[in-house]
């Protein structure tokens, strides 16, 4: 469920945000709630990255790597 919310800007930064959506083909309010989205995740984002750590630390390259072997494409 969408709720709507009352937030308060300076009038400056609220145009150049208009301004910024509107050169992305996009709303203002779309833009919140993606950064919304992102901001609430980041926690759990976090989380899912030591998970991933803690699930991988088993892996071990068996030598230590050279600086030369390192950078090769």
């Amino acid at each position: 469920m969408v709720k709507n919310i009352t937030l308060s800007a300076d009038e400056t930064v609220l145009r150049r945000a208009r301004e910024k959506a509107a050169n992305e083909n996009r709303s203002l309010n779309h833009a919140f709630r993606e950064w919304l989205e992102r901001y609430a995740g980041r926690e759990k984002a976090g989380d899912a990255f030591d998970a991933l750590l803690k699930r991988l630390s088993y892996v071990r390259p068996g030598r230590k790597f050279s600086r030369e072997e390192m950078n090769e494409r």
